[in-house]
């Protein structure tokens, strides 16, 4: 059974094999005078999707597939996947896993996203991502700071480390959210999982045949990682 089949009868899955195919061509082309490329094929190149140096990375980080996930730190469905998408790296050791940011459910979202982006220049990414993502009930200001804090995050440091890095940080946000845009994403979670662009969860099985699908499709010459 292959992914495309698995999902064909559960959910609103679409296979975005060709829009790759076609960034990857314009990714990779020679430089050229020509008019100004449309703004959402630049947002969608593989590149811009799978390697861009600022979105953290989880799992191995030169795994030969990458799961992409755009969240929000609000979003029930989000928190209800992430031990699910545990479950998918720990049992796959060649899974890159890219964490996008994309807070689009209110205030406290932008808040908790941007002083976890911050965490990182302390080396406390991870665990601050996992204390809020992992964090029941409505976060507020205060709920931010405190969970984070909990984590063995140093709540000051980061609002310094934000404060003098907000230009790179909200500079990221705008990026993850002009591509989830021209992805066509409704909302939180969604998922590029190497050539196939998922507006939803899925279980474990389904992670595992979307991997098992996009591998193939990079040994036929459709690269995915």
């Amino acid at each position: 059974m292959t992914f495309a089949t698995a999902l064909a009868t559960r959910t609103r899955y679409i296979g975005f094999l060709a829009v790759v195919l076609a960034v990857s061509v314009l990714a990779f082309e020679p430089a050229r005078t020509a008019p100004a490329a449309d703004p959402a094929t630049e947002v969608l190149t593989k590149d811009a999707v799978l390697r861009d140096a600022d979105n953290p990375v989880l799992g191995n980080p030169q795994g030969d597939i990458t799961i992409v996930e755009y969240f929000d730190y609000q979003c029930p469905y989000c928190k209800k996947i992430s031990p699910v998408l545990d479950q998918v790296v720990s049992e796959d050791k060649k899974v890159r896993l890219v964490l996008k940011d994309w807070p689009i459910l209110g205030e406290p979202s932008g808040y908790a996203a941007r002083l976890v982006l911050a965490a990182k220049y302390q080396n406390k990414y991870e665990p601050a991502h996992r204390a809020l993502i992992g964090k029941v009930g409505r976060l507020t200001e205060a709920v931010i700071d405190d969970t984070l804090a909990q984590a063995g995050v140093d709540v000051a440091k980061a609002k310094a480390d934000l404060a003098a890095n907000k230009a790179t940080i909200d500079a990221l946000l705008k990026r993850n959210n002009d591509q989830a845009e021209a992805f066509g994403f409704r909302g939180t979670p969604a998922f590029v999982v190497g050539t196939f662009r998922v507006p939803g969860g899925l279980t474990a099985e389904q992670f595992k045949l979307a991997i098992a699908d996009a591998r193939k499709a990079a040994k036929g010459g459709t690269k995915g990682k």
